[in-house]
């Protein structure tokens, strides 16, 4: 929640320089001043484009997960089917694009679940989580030269699981989940 004095709070950016620039990371040393007066001489940004998740269920009520080598932590992973919204790119559509051409999945209805950031101290983009309902094999995958994504359909207790045991690693997929999870709760309590 927003108040009149957040302002207040913002700092100057008094000097910028790129120290790193690639299509999926840019590094960014700025001097700020603080509210206080006081001047922070370096304090890095890292530039990245938007990224997109999808929570996906078929008709069946299977999810559509991915499990592909994560080289940072050096695990396989299974995750959300993701990507990176390209330039001019609708949110919603690189989030389409991104569960076809990484599972061959498509249509089903489809909502802005929630957007997040990773790290909104040292990050300037954001993550946009859909829910895709009803979605179904319509072609195989279009992987990229660098991906190697296996295509897994897991049932909503799989998919809790792996939560509740901490096996999903990528916090900006487990938010999404466990957002599913809570709402479906709270909804069936009230039934």
């Amino acid at each position: 929640m927003t108040t009149p004095d957040d302002d207040k709070m913002k700092w100057e950016t008094l000097k910028s320089e790129y120290l790193f620039r690639r299509p999926w990371l840019t590094v960014r040393r700025d001097e700020v001043r603080l509210p206080t007066g006081v001047v922070h001489p370096e304090y890095y940004v890292l530039e990245y484009p938007k990224w997109v998740n999808v929570i996906a269920i078929t008709k069946e009520g299977e999810f559509v997960m991915v499990k592909q080598y994560r080289h940072g932590l050096g695990i396989v992973a299974t995750e959300l089917c993701a990507g990176v919204v390209e330039e001019g790119e609708a949110p919603i559509d690189g989030a389409r694009r991104e569960l076809l051409e990484e599972t061959g999945y498509a249509g089903g209805t489809w909502e802005e679940w929630m957007v997040i950031s990773a790290n909104p101290g040292s990050q300037n983009n954001l993550s946009y989580s859909f829910i895709a309902r009803g979605v179904e094999k319509v072609a195989g995958q279009h992987l990229d030269a660098t991906e190697d994504i296996k295509v897994e359909l897991l049932s909503e207790e799989d998919v809790y699981r792996l939560l509740a045991t901490d096996s999903l690693k990528q916090a900006l997929m487990c938010a999404p989940l466990w957002k599913y999870f809570a709402l479906k709760n709270s909804n069936d309590s009230n039934d």
